[in-house]
């Protein structure tokens, strides 16, 4: 028996990542039971007190946030229970109270983001001057939407894309705004973005360039708003996005978007086979990142199968 927590249903990825998991359960033979956080930490703490209760054979979650573990994982530990971490990371003072991570590296998902403009805009030639607002005598403008602050799919990306990019003169972040992974948010920040601007998208009276946006819920919900304005996104705005859900896989080859940096949430089987290992007694790789890949503009997705989410 497996006791699974999932954050919530935040998004069409997050709810796949549900199915995939039950699927994967059933497909193993496994009993799986599976709790809901809607979002909280603290409801995510109570579902895995409860599957120690219950003794179950392994406990799988998804982290929330990446701090605030260690007391709930040494009571799983005391209990003799091993635990999987999906999707997220976490922070510990113990590597040992949990047995297994599989998930996304997201610190490589952000450097991938970073290459993909460094690359696009590779003919830029470095210049810092700021005195004129043409893009091709200034650094390029960034805007950056955070997802769940505190959370490694959210914070790492960031990590990931400023370790390459704050080195490349060529661009420049503007500002950085979270959105918590919601579409709801990617309308909000893109309609006040262009309230204060006078329908052009700025920020502080500088024009935005390019969009860096943590998950495909956000972007998609600032693309809504530049259509009823027409900017045209893709064009007028270079945009990079993650997860790579079947709307934003469309938006790409409807040039909207610019770059799709794959985060998938096929990782049930995976997960499943590392559950019944564990309960068998035997050891797994403590650490286990999923391939991913990178769609961005002039690729051939013309036989890309249906995302499914």
């Amino acid at each position: 028996m497996v006791g699974f927590s999932q954050i919530g249903a935040e998004s069409a990825w997050r709810t796949y990542h549900s199915k995939n998991i039950r699927a994967a359960a059933d497909e193993a033979g496994i009993q799986l039971l599976f709790s809901n956080a809607e979002q909280k930490q603290e409801n995510q703490i109570k579902a895995i007190r409860s599957f120690i209760a219950y003794r179950v054979d392994v406990i799988a979650f998804v982290p929330i946030v990446q701090d605030g573990w260690d007391t709930v994982l040494r009571e799983a530990k005391k209990a003799g229970i091993p635990v999987i971490v999906c999707d997220r990371k976490i922070r510990t003072s113990d590597e040992s109270l949990y047995a297994a991570y599989i998930g996304t590296d997201s610190m490589e998902e952000g450097r991938k983001a970073a290459r993909f403009l460094q690359e696009k805009y590779s003919e830029k030639i470095d210049d810092a001057d700021d005195s004129t607002s043409s893009s091709t005598n200034r650094p390029l403008n960034i805007l950056e939407i955070r997802g769940t602050d505190g959370s490694s799919a959210s914070d790492d990306r960031i990590r990931g894309f400023h370790e390459l990019i704050d080195k490349d003169q060529r661009f420049r972040v503007l500002e950085s705004v979270q959105g918590n992974f919601m579409r709801s948010r990617g309308r909000e920040i893109a309609e006040n973005l262009l309230k204060e601007g006078g329908d052009e998208l700025t920020v502080g009276g500088k024009p935005v360039d390019i969009l860096f946006s943590a998950n495909d819920g956000m972007t998609l919900g600032f693309i809504e708003v530049l259509r009823k304005h027409n900017i045209a996104a893709g064009k007028d705005l270079t945009i990079v996005s993650f997860d790579a859900q079947q709307e934003a896989i469309d938006a790409l080859k409807n040039s909207e978007i610019n770059c799709v940096v794959e985060c998938t949430p096929n990782m049930g089987r995976k997960i499943m086979e590392c559950a019944k290992l564990l309960a068998s007694g035997k050891t797994v790789p403590h650490l286990t990142h999923i391939d991913e890949m990178v769609f961005s503009e002039g690729d051939d997705l013309s036989e890309l199968p249906p995302r499914g989410y």
